[in-house]
């Protein structure tokens, strides 16, 4: 449900979970820290609890509340602020649509805001145990992110199934649906490549830097999530080349077909034109036409018609036409 929720750990008392109302009670013990996560609330009410709760700069509040932005990472005094793009689920399975998900994480707080249909933070909250929550905002932060490319693997891969799916369709049954599908798996792979590229370039600057809060984070850890998202971003890159080729590969056969049967029809042209040309000078009824009265004219004027064809389907076959 939209709202807010919270979750405290307290290395002397435990685990805290519950609502708006734990906001500013976290406790100073060393070790303790808050996870906040933010669903559908109001966005006046949302940047101010983000600015006087944990002082996040306005820039970013105003980064995360857009409906539509690229992938970023930006490092503040306090925290480090990850915008990250998820996956949504679909129906169909072949539409491709995203939700944006922000990050923010300091020394002893983590903020989660998330559009509606974003479930990797409903996931990791749920599973998050006190075993996971001893070891810091960071390493939830890396469990999110996580999820998150889990969620674009099985896509990815299915896309590229797909792909070989049609491939082999191509030249048995090939149609306008085939058409239609590679140009659609084309756009979407754009899309993908396009959000995976950004997000491995974030994540290898979370991996490889050590300034300010980003020392928090384990570097193997996100070393790994870099390494997964730029595989499927390479991934994505080649089934994007591969649509294209196939396209194309598609374009040519057509092309190729449409070329045979313009040949066919081009040859048979050929061949009664000058049957059509006997029949329409002898269909002619002038009183004095040579032959018009002659006893075998019917019969030489056929085989004239066929000497015609026999010849031109001898020229033809020479000539490798036919």
């Amino acid at each position: 449900m939209p709202g807010i929720r919270t979750m405290i750990y307290d290395p002397a008392s435990g685990l805290h979970t519950g609502g708006e109302e734990l906001l500013g009670k976290e406790p100073q013990t060393p070790g303790a820290w808050i996870w906040v996560d933010f669903d559908s609330i109001d966005k006046e009410r949302e940047k101010k609890i983000l600015n006087e709760q944990f002082g996040i700069d306005p820039l970013a509040i105003q980064d995360a509340q857009r409906d539509r932005h690229p992938p970023k990472q930006e490092l503040f005094d306090n925290c480090l602020f990850l915008l990250l793009r998820e996956l949504q689920d679909s129906e169909s399975g072949d539409d491709l649509g995203f939700r944006h998900l922000s990050i923010f994480v300091g020394d002893r707080f983590l903020v989660t805001r998330r559009q509606p249909g974003t479930a990797s933070i409903d996931e990791i909250w749920k599973a998050t145990t006190v075993a996971q929550l001893e070891r810091g905002p960071a390493h939830i932060v890396y469990r999110i992110c996580r999820q998150v490319v889990e969620r674009y693997t099985p896509f990815v891969t299915e896309m590229e199934e797909r792909l070989g799916q049609i491939e082999d369709r191509m030249f048995e049954h090939p149609s306008d649906e085939l058409l239609e599908d590679l140009a659609a798996y084309n756009r979407i792979l754009k899309k993908l490549r396009r959000t995976l590229t950004y997000q491995h370039l974030m994540m290898k600057q979370v991996a490889q830097s050590d300034e300010g809060v980003m020392g928090l984070f384990n570097d193997h850890e996100f070393n790994d999530i870099y390494e997964n998202m730029e595989r499927l971003a390479s991934l994505c890159h080649l089934n994007q080349e591969l649509a294209v080729d196939l396209l194309n590969t598609y374009l040519s056969v057509s092309s190729h077909r449409l070329n045979q049967i313009m040949r066919v029809l081009t040859i048979v042209t050929v061949i009664f034109m000058p049957l059509g040309l006997l029949a329409g000078i002898y269909g002619m009824n002038f009183s004095n036409m040579p032959e018009l009265g002659w006893h075998y004219g019917y019969f030489v004027v056929l085989g004239v018609m066929l000497t015609v064809v026999v010849t031109l389907f001898v020229v033809l076959k020479r000539k490798h036409w036919l």
